[in-house]
Parts: C-alpha cells; structure tokens; sequence
C-alpha cells in the first residue's frame, strides 16, 4: 500500500503532507493525518457516521473548512476520526464558481477507551499547499496547531 500521509519536521506544531491520486483522496488522507497526530487511527471503531459539507470559493478554504469541521466534531462531541467512506469535491460554474466537498466520515466516541494524546488546537492556512501535479498525483501540506 502506497504511504498516504507523512510528517514533516517542525519546532512547535504540526506539519504534514498527505497524499492521493485524487483531489479528494488527498483531502480524506490529510484528515487521518491530522487524527493520527492525536490517536492510532487504526485502533478506531468506525461505529458512528456523520455527514460532513463544506463550500468555499478557492480548494486551500475548502480543505481549511473541511479539517476545521472535523475538528469541530473533536471538541464539541469527543468524536474521532477512523475512516473516510466517501469524499467528493464538486464545483458549481452557475454559483460564484464555488466548490463544495460532501463526506462521509466514520469514527468513535474519544470516551471509547482510546489513548488519545495531546489536543489539536487548530488547523492553520500557514505553509498550507495544494499541488496538483505532484508525483505521487495530488498532495495537500496541512500545518496544525497542537
């Protein structure tokens, strides 16, 4: 299986790159990327599903919002990331030539028995890249405030 995220150094926060052969591949793997910091995302139960949309006019706002969202549901529900089930990304020519990302996501209560280490306090648009035509097809570089 080809990598989907890797860290990057970094003095204070978190940085990390993560991979697909898609736009939304690239997305979905940058959101366990930023999970991962705090929990073994593959010790989480994909039990609860929860329906994520998100509109923005340009894709670094869109995938800002997006981890934002997902972060959201962290501190105000406990709810941990396990799984991405599906992702698309659409934009809209009609509508201000927006872009809209519906997910479904897949996860656990925090309160299920993981370890969970440390918090993440933000995500940030600092040093965030969108590339295209990387090699690897699409990679997204996210820095997180923990």
């Amino acid at each position: 299986m080809e990598k989907r995220f890797k860290y990057l150094e970094h003095t204070a926060d978190s940085k990390f790159q993560a991979f697909g052969k898609t736009l939304e591949e690239a997305f979905g793997n940058a959101a366990l990327a930023m999970f991962n910091e705090i929990v073994d995302i593959n010790t989480v139960r994909c039990d609860v599903q929860k329906s994520i949309e998100v509109i923005a006019k340009k894709k670094t706002t869109l995938l800002y919002e997006f981890l934002e969202n997902l972060l959201y549901l962290l501190d105000t529900e406990g709810f941990l990331l396990g799984k991405i089930l599906s992702i698309s990304i659409k934009s809209d020519e009609v509508e201000d030539r927006s872009l809209s990302l519906n997910a479904v996501i897949a996860g656990d209560s925090a309160s299920g028995g993981y370890e969970v280490i440390g918090a993440i306090k933000s995500v940030t648009y600092s040093d965030m890249i969108i590339d295209e035509k990387h090699e690897k097809g699409v990679m997204v570089q996210v820095l997180i405030d923990i």
